[in-house]
């Protein structure tokens, strides 16, 4: 797969950039030769969680000021997106900028609910309105689905749901999406040449992470203090898997719909036809024997950096998911999408880059760049996503 024929010398709009997962994808970007422009919220830590910290991954790669452009705005300023798109007329739009947390979910639904359904909206209506040939992939998340704890794997045609704010505003979210692809995009795809598709992820690990109530940042936040590690919900499961997992996901799932798109436009049927099925959700996660327990993960991670555990439940704390597990058959079969890293060599990564950044980058773009990079380049050098051979996930 060549990512690099098809993003070098583009422009790609990333809402949410200097997040976690926004700030991989934006220095991925860049290696792969792309012109990038970012619109977020200004780096606030009483607005950002990602912001816990003096670290942000975004601010220690120093991309303000590598990027084509930084922008900083509310993905619920409807004018304020429209303005973006119009100016950067962008081929490619990754919508990751989201309230992603949980338990902040139920301290503020509002601003949840309204950042992360209104701003979907924001995009996709300004892209509908500059008219302009655009393959949009829209973040969402594991938890959309009704969760019923089932062993089995969710799969994309199963109810979506949400019991908490932050999983029903997600889930909501995914109507919109739906919606814009069946009513503006899909009936004029010849003549505009945008396509939309939404991407469900597992849960994320891996280096520059740094949000609140997150195992794996609060796991090696306190490592790192030489302090025990708090255990909040040692017997939840979850779909562990390598931030660069899901990331390469999005890429190559924005690749086959922008390759299907100029099929379609040149009269092609099957392009069409093609189109009409990447134009849909997508789960990406890890094969099943990476659905671990927090407790196990912790475990893991002290197999690198060794420390002590403290039992840290509560009683009445808000809910939070038992059992979460995501059949990817789907991006299998219809994307030829796998996962590359198995479970230890992901929490090995993940280790691997927090100890280096403690150790002798931090403070130091040009060493953070030289550490974010060199996974970047060793994750990819293993990417084969090709005509799949088999099942790897499922119920």
């Amino acid at each position: 797969m060549d990512l690099t024929s098809c993003f070098r010398g583009r422009t790609v709009l990333v809402t949410g950039h200097t997040g976690f997962k926004g700030s991989w994808l934006c220095e991925w970007l860049l290696l792969l030769g792309a012109r990038v422009v970012g619109v977020s919220l200004p780096a606030d830590p009483d607005i950002d969680p990602c912001y816990t910290t003096p670290y942000a991954h975004f601010d220690q790669l120093d991309l303000s000021r590598r990027l084509t452009a930084h922008i900083e705005a509310d993905v619920r300023d409807g004018a304020a997106l429209h303005e973006a798109v119009r100016c950067h007329r962008p081929d490619f739009v990754f919508h990751l900028a989201a309230q992603p947390l949980v338990l902040r979910g139920y301290r503020e639904p509002r601003w949840t609910v309204e950042t992360n359904v209104i701003g979907t909206l924001n995009v996709l209506e300004a892209v509908r309105q500059a008219a302009a040939p655009c393959v949009v992939i829209a973040i969402t998340t594991d938890k959309v689905y009704a969760n019923r704890n089932w062993d089995c794997a969710y799969r994309e045609t199963d109810p979506l749901g949400g019991h908490d704010p932050y999983s029903a505003s997600k889930a909501a979210a995914e109507h919109v999406i739906a919606s814009y692809w069946a009513s503006f995009f899909a009936p004029a795809v010849q003549e505009l040449g945008i396509g939309v598709a939404a991407a469900r992820g597992g849960n994320v690990i891996g280096g520059g992470d740094w949000a609140a109530d997150r195992i794996v940042p609060d796991t090696l936040r306190h490592l790192a203090e030489g302090r025990p590690v708090p255990l909040r919900n040692p017997g939840a499961t979850r779909p562990w898997q390598h931030v660069l997992e899901l990331l390469g996901g999005y890429l190559h799932l924005a690749r086959s719909i922008a390759l299907s798109i100029e099929a379609a436009r040149a009269g092609d049927e099957a392009g069409r036809r093609r189109l009409e099925e990447l134009c849909s959700p997508f789960n990406f996660g890890p094969a099943l024997d990476s659905n671990r327990s927090v407790g196990e993960l912790v475990e893991e991670i002290m197999r690198h950096w060794p420390g002590e555990i403290r039992d840290a439940s509560v009683c009445g704390a808000p809910k939070e998911a038992g059992k979460l597990n995501l059949s990817i058959d789907q991006a299998w079969h219809v994307l030829g999408w796998r996962p590359q890293w198995e479970f230890h060599q992901t929490v090995r990564e993940t280790v691997a880059w927090y100890r280096a950044f403690y150790t002798h980058a931090r403070g130091d773009p040009s060493a953070v760049q030289a550490l974010t990079q060199e996974q970047i380049e060793r994750f990819t050098a293993g990417m084969r996503y090709d005509a799949p051979a088999a099942t790897v996930g499922g119920g």
